[in-house]
């Protein structure tokens, strides 16, 4: 259902207006660069702790789904205290837990510490993360696809340019150094921002003409979860998400198991391990396509752009496990899948605001967010399930059918369920 409404404000007020959620936009992109290292950075430490320790690979990830799952599934209440107090004070909270996280990590000499440092780095990240999110979604109704996509990309692809620097830490000084030193600079810098982040008022909303397609009411919470399309959507953000978060957690150790990863490969007058060139690649491409999808689904519509990069999302999957074991399609194999997966976080809420409206659009988009959480509880069993079978391939083949049922479910589910709800309004 298409909504116009045009404003009758002076242009001096529009043009204050888009500078203000512009520079909103920006903070909530530096944020979310921030945290992008406590998932995206997390395969560089695995191999590192379980030399050091001898702990079985399962055992460590097992700290990296708690990480996922204390920032998503606690999003939801953080989405409400962002909805009643605005953004700040949400922000400080998550990047001082940020730095407390990583600092325990650096000194964990158990199983039991790095569990309780990842949860609260889950919770710090997730506080940062569902509210810069839900605060783009609140400064660009109108645009919501290429707004979240841009907040998302910070997240995405805000690891690329401090991987090799993690990567020499390590190497150089161990991977408690690289905890310590860049949890301490990510947290200050979460910090600093949070000060200038605040929500949208009536009159700067006001300000600008708006049309876009969306509900004209907005959904409590309570009445979303009562909505089918919610879990339809849920169910689909799960299929996505597993397959993206095993490949994130797991890139170093399949790296390690096809014999690619120390392999020197050159690409664009580029030569890098291929480990390394697959994590920085897959991080500039995992950016690029959340505001892309998300820019591109403001103009054909969310489902059809979701069957689109879900369908090549399968596809780069499967590709992955068959050519992997060769160096270069092992880097750019990975890139494919990233590209074809990042979008999820940009494509989920925005529907998500379309479907349920603005007014509590970070604690509905946080809801919808808590299913990366459920994705998480699969990922120890990939290790589980590839040592059972000697192989990857069993992975790879399960993650691909979920890729490409939820395409399909987009299209033919999804999107006529979204129609009828938006015609009955």
């Amino acid at each position: 259902m298409t909504i116009q409404a045009e404003s009758s404000a002076p242009a001096s007020s529009v043009s204050a207006a888009s500078s203000k959620r512009w520079l909103q936009l920006l903070l909530g992109v530096v944020c979310m660069t921030m945290i992008a290292n406590l998932q995206y950075g997390w395969t560089l430490f695995v191999n590192p702790m379980a030399t050091k320790f001898g702990w079985e690979l399962a055992a460590i990830q097992w700290a990296f789904t708690i990480f996922v799952l204390t920032e998503t599934w606690l999003i939801p209440f953080e989405g409400y205290l962002e909805d009643k107090f605005g953004p700040r004070p949400l922000v400080l909270f998550g990047g001082i837990m940020v730095g407390i996280s990583w600092a325990m990590n650096s000194f964990a000499d158990s199983l039991m510490m790095l569990y309780v440092a990842q949860a609260i780095g889950g919770v710090g990240a997730g506080a940062v993360y569902g509210t810069c999110v839900g605060n783009a979604l609140k400064w660009f109704p109108d645009r919501r696809g290429l707004a979240a996509g841009i907040t998302a990309a910070g997240f995405g692809m805000g690891s690329a340019l401090t991987i090799i620097p993690i990567s020499k830490v390590i190497a150089a000084d161990g991977y408690e150094a690289a905890f310590l030193y860049f949890g301490i600079f990510q947290s200050v810098v979460i910090v600093i921002a949070s000060f200038l982040l605040r929500s949208p008022s009536k009159e700067v909303l006001a300000a600008r003409p708006v049309t876009l397609v969306s509900a004209q009411r907005s959904f409590s919470p309570v009445e979303m979860l009562k909505s089918p399309i919610f879990w339809v959507m849920y169910a689909m953000f799960v299929m996505m998400a597993a397959g993206g978060l095993m490949a994130t957690a797991q890139l170093a150790p399949i790296a390690k198991d096809f014999k690619v990863a120390d392999v020197p490969v050159s690409l664009l007058g580029i030569t890098l391990p291929a480990l390394t060139f697959a994590l920085s690649l897959d991080r500039i491409l995992n950016g690029v396509t959340r505001p892309f999808f998300g820019w591109v689904s403001d103009k054909i519509g969310r489902e059809q752009t979701m069957f689109i990069a879900f369908g090549i999302e399968g596809v780069g999957i499967l590709a992955l496990g068959h050519y992997g074991h060769d160096p270069v399609m092992f880097v750019l194999l990975t890139g494919l899948v990233f590209f074809a997966w990042g979008e999820i976080y940009s494509l989920f809420p925005a529907t998500c605001g379309d479907t349920f409206g603005s007014k509590f659009a970070t604690t509905n988009a946080g809801l919808l967010y808590t299913a990366k959480g459920t994705a998480a509880l699969l990922v120890p069993f990939s290790s589980i399930l590839t040592q059972s079978t000697g192989s990857w391939h069993a992975v790879f083949y399960v993650a691909a059918a979920m890729n490409i049922l939820a395409a399909i479910l987009a299209l033919l589910v999804l999107k006529p369920m979204r129609e009828r709800a938006l015609r009955k309004q």
